[in-house]
């Protein structure tokens, strides 16, 4: 029998599965009631999707934040009312003029800082309720725009030019909470034609890769086997992007204990400092912890946000 787990995963989710169905499956298998996942992936999309286990729950705000990476494609001629393969056809379009260099040029000018209205079929909440919950009973409301930059786009392979219904599978590096489906809606619109997502995979999140995720099953066969060892990332490595601030053994047990650390428990600190950071004594990480200033000077000091598990 498995018991208590404190960690991440690094899994790739198979097309037709909700990210919460891939939550539900590895609350089952591991035989763990506290798992979350750290960023929705669509349902008909693949790939990378970080699960945080036990405590690391805890963490997973640390984790929402980082660059994500897609492979994608767009199908030109075609809109959608989800602007992915799942939805009602909404326009249609020939699309037989479209050129290699239309699309190029499409791409390119995404690049860079730009406001992207969600689409309805997201879970962005609207007055409490998710935006999929009120496209489900037909409604459609007014969405607020929000930023988001594409950091690197680039073009894989042009499919079918010439014909009405033109591909373009492309590479793109982007911001949290940039929705790639929309992504493919606005490079249509940008070349005068409807078109959707066709195909979805996330390569990237951050540090993590998708090549170094483990399927499904294989996280299945770990767990009969009793070797989640090997699939199961620290906190503290998946936390490795947050600067480390080494505390002097005598004041590691307050840190455990959750107390703020002062200059005197400091052994050594980076330099500029980070919003939040690990604290690590001799025997490995204690905390993760916000820089605060005290109201009345300068100093700096580090109040504990989590604490690791004192077993």
């Amino acid at each position: 029998m498995v018991g208590v787990l404190e960690g991440t995963l690094n899994l790739i989710k198979p097309p037709g599965m909700t990210s919460h169905d891939v939550v539900g499956y590895v609350r089952r298998i591991l035989g763990q009631k506290r798992v979350g996942h750290t960023g929705t992936l669509d349902p008909l999309a693949a790939g990378l999707l970080v699960i945080c286990v036990g405590r690391a729950t805890r963490i997973s705000r640390f984790l929402t934040t980082s660059v994500k990476c897609y492979r994608a494609e767009v199908t030109f001629g075609v809109s959608t009312s989800t602007q992915d393969a799942a939805g009602d056809i909404e326009e249609i379009s020939d699309a037989s003029s479209l050129t290699a260099d239309d699309i190029i040029r499409a791409l390119d000018r995404q690049k860079g800082t730009q406001w992207q209205v969600p689409p309805m079929a997201s879970a962005v909440r609207h007055q409490g309720r998710k935006l999929y919950e009120l496209a489900r009973t037909g409604l459609e409301v007014e969405r607020q725009p929000r930023e988001i930059e594409i950091f690197e786009i680039r073009a894989l392979r042009l499919d079918d030019l010439g014909t009405a219904r033109p591909r373009a599978l492309f590479e793109v590096t982007c911001s949290k909470g940039t929705y790639v489906r929309t992504l493919c809606f606005d490079i249509g619109r940008s070349v005068g034609l409807p078109a959707f997502n066709s195909f979805l995979l996330r390569t990237g999140v951050g540090a993590w890769a998708v090549n170094a995720a483990f399927t499904l099953e294989e996280l299945a066969g770990h767990a009969r086997e009793g070797s989640l060892e090997n699939v199961l990332v620290s906190v503290d490595e998946a936390l490795a992007h947050l600067p480390v601030v080494l505390v002097k053994e005598a004041a590691c047990q307050a840190v455990l204990n959750g107390r703020t650390l002062y200059a005197p428990g400091i052994e050594e600190m980076p330099r500029p400092l980070d919003q939040y950071v690990r604290l690590r004594g001799s025997d490995g990480l204690l905390a993760v912890a916000e820089r605060v200033t005290e109201a009345d000077s300068d100093t700096v000091a580090f109040k504990p946000v989590w604490v690791r598990s004192r077993i």
